[in-house]
């Protein structure tokens, strides 16, 4: 917990309040909007390249159709054959898997931050070199309090990890070979990921009724960010593929 707390939770802190003091109209909903980008604009690279394996694993999944027609029931040689085929791609099918292991870490560090509140004993332990304000004002815009939860900011995240989970979504396979049976697995799939671009939005909703409003900002924020990257990171794929035709 020390070292949590030193390296992560103390530094997030530090900066929110650097933020808040430089940023004009003393909002600290401006400062965890400018908190949220830097963030993201810092794990671009990790996000970026954790897109393009998804991509990657989707225009692979002919050549896993075909390996395990090769390999029917053995698993083991299913299994080798598979990560040879993935060493080769040069593809990790855990990629996609790190990004989000990456800002677990700093989601609870501004949870932490938020749930506490911004109180004279925290603002204590600012750096030396950080102002102390004195007073942190949490009411967002005139009108949220980002100490509090908040129904429409819960909403709003909700809806936009629609529009995030539906970009992410697989494509149905084509008409001529959906019913072949290398298709079976990417037609489930496709049906677990449509399930899931409605299921995440409710339970984002649910979970950010329940948080600070501060954290949900947060949250909106963050999948505003991966919402652009994502077109941004598939456009430039899309038009490699292109190129390449």
């Amino acid at each position: 917990m020390n070292i949590f707390y030193t390296f992560l939770l103390q530094p997030i802190f530090n900066l929110l309040v650097f933020l808040y003091n430089v940023i004009p109209g003393a909002d600290v909903g401006f400062a965890i909007i400018a908190l949220t980008i830097l963030i993201k604009f810092a794990l671009w690279p990790l996000m970026s390249s954790s897109l393009k394996s998804q991509k990657a694993m989707q225009e692979l999944q002919p050549k896993l159709d075909v390996l395990k027609k090769e390999h029917g029931d053995n698993k083991e040689a299913l299994s080798k054959a598979m990560m040879q085929l993935y060493q080769d791609e040069k593809v990790n099918p855990l990629a996609s898997c790190l990004p989000i292991i990456v800002q677990l870490p700093v989601l609870i560090a501004l949870y932490q931050v938020l749930f506490h509140g911004f109180d004279a004993t925290a603002l204590n332990q600012l750096y030396t070199w950080i102002q102390n304000p004195g007073h942190i004002n949490t009411i967002f815009l005139g009108l949220i309090d980002l100490e509090k939860n908040n129904l429409w900011l819960a909403v709003l995240a909700g809806v936009l990890q629609f529009f995030q989970t539906r970009m992410l979504m697989q494509r149905q396979p084509p008409k001529q070979v959906a019913k072949t049976e290398g298709a079976k697995d990417e037609s489930m799939l496709a049906s677990m990921n449509k399930s899931m671009m409605y299921m995440m939005p409710i339970m984002t909703i649910v979970i950010g009724m329940k948080l600070p409003g501060g954290l949900t900002l947060y949250w909106v924020v963050v999948t505003v960010f991966s919402i652009a990257q994502q077109w941004w990171v598939f456009k430039g794929l899309d038009g490699k593929s292109g190129k390449g035709k």
